[in-house]
């Protein structure tokens, strides 16, 4: 038995890891717009997300997000604006403090990208080769 968990070892630290650092409520404020995301830490192989945006007390667009684990391990970042069907974004890459997703079937965006720059969490919409691309600077926010 201590054999067979040796051996699997391996094979579970090669397995990309849930974007945990994400986890939290974040907001970019220019006033009067702003824009707030708020991800759950990472638990159960899926963090759940919930963004909106607007101007002043106007709400201009509202989504729901997940990222979870595919049957083989590997991040999916869905998006769910205004609650239409959820469209599935793959993992095509990571590191430490920066996660990449890409669906270049979609019309836009093609590619999310979240990163940590110090104490901020970027994130990023863009077409597949990064193109018309659309960029928050969020500061966490007290719960």
């Amino acid at each position: 038995m201590v054999v067979a968990l040796v051996m699997a070892a391996p094979a579970m630290a090669a397995r990309p890891a849930l974007p945990g650092w994400m986890s939290g409520c974040w907001a970019e404020e220019k006033a009067p717009n702003w824009t707030e995301e708020c991800w759950s830490g990472s638990r159960g192989g899926i963090m759940l997300g919930a963004g909106r945006s607007g101007r002043g007390d106007v709400l201009n667009s509202w989504e729901a997000m997940q990222i979870e684990l595919d049957g083989d391990g590997k991040p999916v970042f869905y998006a769910q604006p205004r609650g239409a069907p959820r469209v599935a974004f793959p993992m095509a890459s990571s590191g430490d403090r920066e996660i990449v997703f890409l669906n270049a079937r979609h019309d836009f965006p093609q590619r999310v990208r979240y990163w940590r720059e110090g104490m901020d969490l970027k994130a990023e919409i863009s077409l597949a080769d990064g193109s018309r691309a659309i960029r928050w600077a969020y500061r966490r926010q007290a719960r």
